[in-house]
C-alpha cells in the first residue's frame, strides 16, 4: 500500500509520498517511493511511484542507467530528455521494458504486474507539467481544473483536494493541503505511514525549494494533525441538527 499526491499550481510544483511498503502486525517495513532527478538550474524532475515495489525498483533503475534508442542506438535517460512530454515518454518505454522482461515470470507467480507513477517537475525554459503514468506505460496529464494527481490509496485524501485546491493555491498552502490529505489517509488506511518524503518546486527556479522527510515525531505535522482533527470535531458540532424527525 503507499498513497502519493502532486500538486501543480501557479506558483510551482508539490509532490508528497509515505514511505510504507508492507504493514503487517509484526513486519512494518518503508522504502522511499520519491525519487528526484536534478541538474539545479537546468532541471528537476520527480518520480513517485505505487504498486509492487519490485516492479517500481526495476523501472527506476532502468531510468537511472538508461534505454537505447533503437533508431539512434543513443541510451535515453530522463536528464537528456528535451521536454517533460518525452520525458514521461521514456517512463512509459522503461515500463514496458520490464513488463516484456519480467511479465511473464510474475505472471508465472501469479503476480500482477502493477505499478504507477507520478512524473513531475521542470526543464528550463518550458512549462512545469505534472502527470500520472500507467502500468501500460500510457498516461494523463493535470490541468488547472484539477490541479493535483494521485496514486495509490488515493480515496480518503481526495475529498480533502477536492475540497480545498485550486491552480491560484500558493505553494506553501498547497503542501499544507497535501499534507493535511496525507494525514486523512494514514487516519483510515494503516498500510500507509510515516516517515512522508516531501519535494516543493519553484515555478522557473528548477532546483528543489524544500525536500525533506518528515520523521515520526515531528512537532509541525503533529501539531498539524491535531489542529485538523479539532477542527473537525468543532466544525461537526456547529452544523445545526438534521430537522427530519417527526414530532
Amino acid at each position: 500500500m503507499t498513497y502519493c499526491c502532486g500538486i501543480l499550481v501557479k506558483d510551482g510544483l508539490v509532490m508528497i509520498a509515505d514511505t510504507r511498503t508492507n504493514a503487517g502486525l509484526d513486519n512494518v517495513s518503508t522504502f522511499r517511493k520519491l525519487h528526484i532527478f536534478n541538474q539545479p538550474g537546468d532541471r528537476i524532475l520527480a518520480i513517485a511511484s505505487a504498486g509492487n515495489l519490485a516492479i517500481s525498483q526495476s523501472v527506476i533503475s532502468t531510468l537511472s542507467e538508461g534505454l537505447e534508442n533503437p533508431e539512434t542506438g543513443e541510451i535515453e535517460t530522463l536528464l537528456s530528455a528535451p521536454t517533460m512530454f518525452q520525458a514521461a515518454k521514456r517512463i512509459g518505454r522503461a515500463i514496458r521494458h520490464v513488463s516484456i522482461t519480467e511479465g511473464k515470470a510474475l505472471e508465472a507467480e501469479d503476480i500482477n504486474f502493477d505499478v504507477s507513477f507520478l512524473f513531475g517537475g521542470q526543464i528550463a525554459g518550458a512549462k512545469m507539467r505534472l502527470f500520472m503514468i500507467y502500468p501500460a506505460g500510457n498516461f494523463i496529464e493535470c490541468t488547472v481544473d484539477t490541479p493535483y494527481l494521485q496514486i495509490g490509496e488515493h480515496k480518503y485524501g481526495k475529498p480533502v483536494l477536492d475540497r480545498a485546491m485550486h491552480y491560484d493555491v500558493e505553494l506553501y498552502e498547497a503542501l499544507k493541503t497535501g499534507l493535511i490529505s496525507m494525514d486523512s489517509t494514514m487516519r483510515s488506511n494503516i498500510g500507509v505511514g510515516l516517515p512522508i518524503d516531501v519535494l516543493v518546486v519553484r515555478t522557473d527556479v528548477c532546483d528543489a525549494d524544500l525536500n525533506h522527510r518528515i520523521e515520526a515525531g515531528e512537532p509541525y505535522f503533529h501539531d498539524l494533525r491535531s489542529r485538523w482533527s479539532a477542527a473537525l470535531r468543532a466544525a461537526h458540532q456547529n452544523i445545526p441538527q438534521p430537522p427530519y424527525k417527526q414530532n
